[in-house]
């Protein structure tokens, strides 16, 4: 077959709520024969686990509703999830895994060492070239930083109308800042289920809040939501759990040991 070329990659939502992402790159060999997208999916509410894998013709991607990113980011996020589901007995996949898993692996390891060599200047040949052997580098991800990973952009809104500004008055970008150190790089999985785990347990347990940021919290929450696309189930459970927030914050037996460690570090 000779050489193939990497051509393109895109990452975004498999669903609604972003449970789970894609992560795609293109290849066309250099006779212009045979354009295919490798696909993986990555379940998020696992932590980031390549859970299904497939090969697929290049016109399967116009049915995905996909952002354009650099290749090379994607596939430092594809052996990010295969690493981390390699370290999971029993993770629970797609039977279709297995077999694509080592072709997964290799390809996205020679983009993502192709973009290594360009960028200290010694490539070859066009940009994005990988072996067409399936046998190709053995760089791996050690030493890639969380930046290499592309960003989570967030989604258009939907119909529940356009995303507006965050909130600004008191204490919004505190209730901001907590809510992006939840969210972390996970920015795409934004579902019933997640936004109550926040309101509900984690903020209670982990977070030390001024009374303005908590009373700030549920519009900072809605506005997230609505950058997120909007969807009505997602700001309904908000409407749900936001009246119990400052009494979960005020009850000091909900606190995890870190909590309860910080807060007596600030008052002795």
């Amino acid at each position: 077959m000779g050489r193939v070329r990497c051509e393109g990659g895109w990452y975004g939502k498999a669903d609604p709520y972003g449970e789970q992402v894609l992560a795609v790159l293109s290849f066309r060999y250099d006779n212009g024969k045979e354009p295919h997208i490798l696909v993986v999916g990555i379940d998020q509410p696992s932590g980031g686990l390549a859970v299904d894998a497939l090969v697929e013709e290049a016109k399967f991607l116009d049915e995905l509703d996909l952002r354009p990113t650099p290749p090379e980011s994607v596939a430092a996020r594809m052996l990010d999830a295969f690493a981390l589901t390699d370290r999971v007995m029993g993770a629970q996949v797609a039977d279709t895994l297995p077999e694509v898993r080592p072709f997964a692996i290799t390809r996205a390891r020679t983009v993502l060492e192709g973009a290594r060599l360009r960028d200290t200047g010694s490539a070859a040949g066009p940009q994005h070239d990988v072996s067409g052997s399936e046998t190709g580098s053995t760089a791996g991800t050690a030493g890639i930083t969380e930046t290499a990973a592309p960003a989570e952009t967030t989604g258009s809104a939907g119909a529940a109308g356009e995303p507006g500004p965050m909130p600004e008055g008191p204490g919004a970008r505190e209730a901001f800042e907590v809510l992006m150190e939840f969210v972390g790089e996970r920015t795409l999985w934004w579902s019933p289920a997640r936004v109550s785990q926040f309101l509900t347990q984690w903020l209670p347990r982990e977070a030390i809040l001024s009374d303005a940021a908590v009373e700030a919290m549920p519009e900072v929450v809605r506005a997230w939501t609505m950058r997120q696309g909007g969807h009505p189930a997602v700001l309904r459970q908000i409407d749900h759990d936001a009246p119990r927030l400052p009494a979960l914050m005020a009850d000091e037996s909900l606190a995890s040991l870190n909590k309860r460690l910080a807060l007596a570090a600030r008052e002795g």
